[in-house]
């Protein structure tokens, strides 16, 4: 195998987006992540706060969205939640680029929307994932906002919210890998809940995930490099 569970465990932003969880879900999901020691969790806004004191003196990082789930939020209003949520720990920002901009072709409101919200992540140390919901735009548009988040200095290009029809797939990976340069990352998200899934989208050059499938996608990883399984409850209770 040329993985170790690490590597793996450190791909994966484990998300809790559903506005349906109750908190004691929420906390649920942040005890697995903090056990399986992924690389972050995506919460919504109003709980970072909480969040970040449950993740303080862990090494997985905070993470929530920006403009989500649909990106039409204005782009003073994106600003102003990136530094409300950097303000409340936030280390990893996810915004949505504003769709109907880049459908109607309007880049430079779309480079305005997207570099805003990067200059108040980067000039606080934090980093950002823009997300472009591929399932509603064609290759052209893609490759297109692979460059300006490529010229913008975006940390990672992301596929999609989880919230469209579709979400990650091979050919998107494959396109946004080879259209964005080697110093943007690239996110999957939307589709990868099996370990299969994982080393290959691995494979195509993905360095994170979004994932809720999490617990079944590392609980084979381990028992395929003969680790022992996870015990959340004593993980958690004994390390954090």
């Amino acid at each position: 195998m040329n993985y170790t569970y690490p590597e793996l465990s450190k791909m994966i932003d484990h998300s809790l987006l559903p506005p349906t969880l109750t908190w004691d879900q929420l906390d649920a999901g942040i005890d697995l992540a903090l056990a399986y020691d992924v690389a972050s969790v995506c919460i919504l806004p109003y709980a970072l706060p909480h969040l970040t004191r449950r993740l303080a003196g862990s090494t997985v990082k905070t993470s929530s969205t920006i403009g989500f789930p649909h990106g039409g939020h204005t782009t003073e209003i994106k600003v102003a939640e990136a530094r409300q949520a950097i303000d409340d720990g936030c280390q990893e920002l996810d915004m949505v680029v504003n769709i109907s901009k880049v459908l109607s072709g309007d880049w430079e409101f779309v480079k305005i929307d997207i570099g805003s919200v990067i200059t108040v992540a980067h000039d606080a140390g934090q980093k950002v994932k823009v997300i472009f919901e591929n399932a509603y735009l064609n290759d052209a548009q893609k490759i297109q906002l692979c460059e300006i988040c490529g010229e913008l200095e975006a940390d990672w290009v992301k596929t999609s919210t989880g919230y469209a029809p579709s979400g990650a797939t091979v050919e998107d990976l494959k396109l946004m890998r080879a259209h964005s340069p080697a110093s943007v990352q690239v996110k999957a998200a939307g589709g990868v809940r099996t370990l299969n899934t994982l080393l290959e989208v691995r494979a195509l050059g993905v360095t994170r995930c979004g994932a809720s499938a999490t617990a079944a996608m590392l609980d084979e990883a381990r028992a395929r490099l003969g680790l022992d399984p996870i015990d959340v409850a004593k993980t958690v209770v004994a390390g954090y």
